[in-house]
């Protein structure tokens, strides 16, 4: 056996693990897919067959190998069973085994795959698992909302809140223990940090500057903003479940009731039905996603639901210039007040942040400033045409990125949504398929996100060579 071998092994055998791991997942999103948009529970009752109603036991539930071993028919009553459950859980297989292979296994040094892994994924995967559990249960929730939205205009705010969530224990509590368990780490540098009197560095966790060489007023102003607006975030929802704020869109069912009435009058035919005629009586066809997607953005009052809306931010705007007044002259109060290197020429707090509280702000910052890009063009839009111009869904969604991947990956792959979607556009014309007057944007976003994650020094390389006078930034 080769040496190379001997050596690849221990890694093959995570791999193979990571792709196993992520096939299972794949196949729960198959349930999540099937099962949240009707409003059933995720757990129960236990996976049937559609069509015999049969539970189906562990041999049909095992992840692509299951399908492969029924030839994609049910056991019980033979009916075909879709292709789709397979293929979503071989894609997530797939990108599960492809983001483990670029951050830890291919070398660093390797043209294009190489520079894909992050900076922190130098410290191994036994000290960075928790940043790569969030990345890939973002990944995981990017692909159940791409499906769901595709064939429901529709977004499940759970899908969002999840990785949100595990973003904000997982990130925070890696930064705490590390405190706790390696001491008192010393910033050498933007995003790195040391271990006192050891030779070793630590690299901070996903795409935020965290922290910089010395201590600096614009570290604590960023955490009392990020605490403030979290604050606000947090008062607005208690607000608007006390009644005090009213729900943006509160009417939509009401008049969506008139509205069809109105539309069913308007379309009557003008001849006058034969009485002596029997007719059967047919039931009412149900509306389909795509038809309620219209009738949503045919909804007249959006630029009063704005400001409703905008009543509802208020809260964690006003709070967020509050948090960044109080921090700095709390600061100020009880460490002393800030100095001024002639050297460095740069204003120094009189004590830095601790990394824990860094990273929590960090969190919520991208959480809050996430959501907030696309949460002003959704506004800017609907006060400008009367219409809609994005969905809550798509706020959350990017609100969960910046959460995972920081605020400034978040806004990049909003900006890179525009062009995947008149990709999709471009590319669906060529192929003469059929698109539908309204598409939804959650897809677009998804795959911008990925875009972000996977190829980002390349995206780096292109803002830079937009924005850049100098021209391109170098590739690393």
């Amino acid at each position: 056996m080769p040496d190379w071998f001997i050596i690849l092994l221990p890694k093959l055998t995570m791999l193979a693990f990571v792709f196993a791991f992520g096939a299972c997942v794949g196949s729960l999103i198959n349930v999540l897919v099937y099962r949240l948009p009707l409003g059933l529970d995720v757990v129960r009752p236990q996976s049937r067959c559609p069509k015999c109603n049969h539970k189906l036991t562990w041999r049909e539930n095992i992840p692509i190998l299951g399908w492969i071993l029924l030839r994609g028919r049910c056991r019980f009553c033979k009916a075909p069973i879709s292709p789709e459950y397979p293929i979503v859980e071989t894609i997530v297989a797939l990108m599960f085994a492809f983001t483990y292979a670029s951050f830890y296994i291919i070398n660093p040094e390797t043209p294009v795959l190489g520079s894909i892994a992050p900076d922190w994924t130098i410290n191994g995967p036994s000290n960075t698992w928790p940043a790569l559990v969030v990345i890939l249960i973002l990944i995981s929730s990017l692909v159940a909302m791409t499906i769901i939205d595709a064939r429901t205009y529709t977004i499940p705010l759970v899908l969002t809140w999840v990785p949100a969530i595990i973003a904000l224990l997982f990130h925070t509590g890696h930064a705490l223990w590390f405190d706790i368990a390696k001491g008192d780490p010393i910033p050498v540098g933007p995003g790195y940090w040391a271990l006192p009197n050891v030779n070793a560095r630590w690299i901070t966790a996903p795409g935020w500057l965290w922290t910089i060489p010395t201590p600096d007023p614009n570290n604590w102003r960023f955490i009392g903003v990020a605490l403030g607006g979290s604050i606000g975030l947090l008062l607005s929802n208690l607000l608007l479940k006390l009644g005090v704020l009213t729900p943006s869109f509160a009417d939509y069912d009401d008049w969506l009731e008139q509205h069809r009435k109105d539309t069913a009058v308007t379309t009557e035919p003008e001849t006058e039905p034969d009485d002596t005629a029997e007719t059967p009586e047919l039931p009412e066809p149900e509306p389909t996603p795509e038809t309620n997607a219209h009738e949503w953005i045919a909804y007249p009052y959006a630029r009063r639901e704005m400001v409703r809306e905008l009543a509802f931010l208020a809260p964690p705007a006003l709070l967020a210039f509050v948090g960044s007044w109080l921090a700095i002259t709390l600061v100020h109060r009880f460490a002393g007040p800030s100095t001024f290197d002639i050297v460095s020429g740069r204003t120094i707090a009189p004590i830095n942040a601790p990394l824990w509280l860094t990273v929590l702000s960090a969190v919520l910052a991208g959480y809050l400033i996430g959501g907030a890009v696309v949460w002003a063009v959704r506004i800017l839009g609907s006060l400008l045409f009367n219409k809609e111009a994005m969905g809550l869904g798509d706020v959350h969604m990017m609100a969960a990125v910046g959460a995972c991947l920081g605020w400034i990956d978040s806004a990049i792959a909003f900006l890179l949504a525009a062009f995947v979607a008149l990709t999709i556009v471009a590319l669906g014309a060529l192929s003469k398929a059929r698109f539908t007057r309204t598409m939804p944007y959650g897809p677009s976003l998804a795959i911008a996100t990925l875009i972000v994650l996977y190829c980002k020094p390349l995206v780096e390389h292109a803002l830079g060579f937009i924005f850049s006078h100098t021209g391109p930034l170098p590739l690393p």
